[in-house]
């Protein structure tokens, strides 16, 4: 969760709602936990939880995808 839009490396995140300028199969409501594809909007995920950190695709059609540098918070 959290609304973080933008990789460790500064790129902007794509929309998990749109295609482009990377395709993706992250589309059903169901993989983003409490929210739906609409309200990830672009910020920084991990639906499948197969990565180790959020990440996102993004909006340069040159790099597909970067992670987030999000802090981990203490339980």
């Amino acid at each position: 969760m959290g609304k973080t839009a933008v990789t460790e490396n500064g790129k902007t995140c794509q929309k998990w709602s749109e295609q482009s300028p990377h395709t993706h199969g992250y589309t059903s409501d169901s993989q983003y936990g409490l929210e739906t594809v609409a309200e990830a909007a672009n910020y920084c995920r991990n639906p499948t939880n197969a990565h180790p950190v959020a990440w996102c695709y993004t909006t340069d059609p040159a790099v597909r995808f970067e992670d987030c540098a999000i802090s981990v918070c203490s339980q």
